[in-house]
């Protein structure tokens, strides 16, 4: 089954519906659900699918953020929804998919970063997890989001200057969850 990459606007209207019915599956027994916020987070930019006779079995996406570490702005392929079908799960599906998505950032960005709570999965292809503090930009500044210490991951890429991941790293506002 290939990888493969697809625009945003270049989704056909049921790619969108498999991909919809996907994530909110996928993330249905979570202790975070899925949300409306989630799937507008994962549009713009390019989605990495996996369709077994029609349906999409995995999905993810990177969209382009802005991403300040250490008060330096990079140019960051953000990985949004990562999902593969629960009956599906297990089979090395993910894998191939986060293969290919961490080429797509390592190809294209100064920086790769994610959100989540399973770094194992993500550490396996080279991905760390961020140990500094971690911030919002918004209207009246920067402000703390303590809750966002440690599941928080970064990649870093040909064009990545020297880290160091104890540093503070910051996101813009968005509506739903920041990170």
């Amino acid at each position: 089954m290939p990888v493969r990459a697809i625009r945003t606007a270049d989704l056909t209207p049921a790619q969108v519906g498999s991909i919809r019915a996907l994530l909110w599956e996928a993330f249905a027994s979570d202790d975070d659900p899925f949300t409306e916020d989630d799937w507008q987070h994962a549009l713009g930019g390019i989605h990495f699918i996996m369709e077994d006779q029609g349906a999409v079995v995995a999905h993810a996406a990177v969209i382009e953020r802005e991403i300040v570490v250490d008060g330096r702005p990079l140019r960051t392929g953000y990985v949004e929804a990562v999902a593969v079908l629960p009956r599906r799960q297990g089979r090395g599906l993910g894998t191939r998919l986060m293969e290919r998505v961490t080429a797509h950032v390592r190809d294209g960005f100064d920086l790769g970063a994610l959100g989540t709570c399973r770094q194992g999965f993500y550490e396996r292809l080279g991905w760390i997890t961020w140990g500094g503090p971690s911030f919002v930009l918004g209207p009246e500044g920067a402000v703390r989001t303590p809750e966002d210490d440690g599941f928080i991951m970064v990649l870093g890429t040909p064009g990545s200057p020297a880290l160091d991941p104890a540093a503070p790293i910051s996101c813009h506002w968005r509506p739903g969850a920041a990170w």
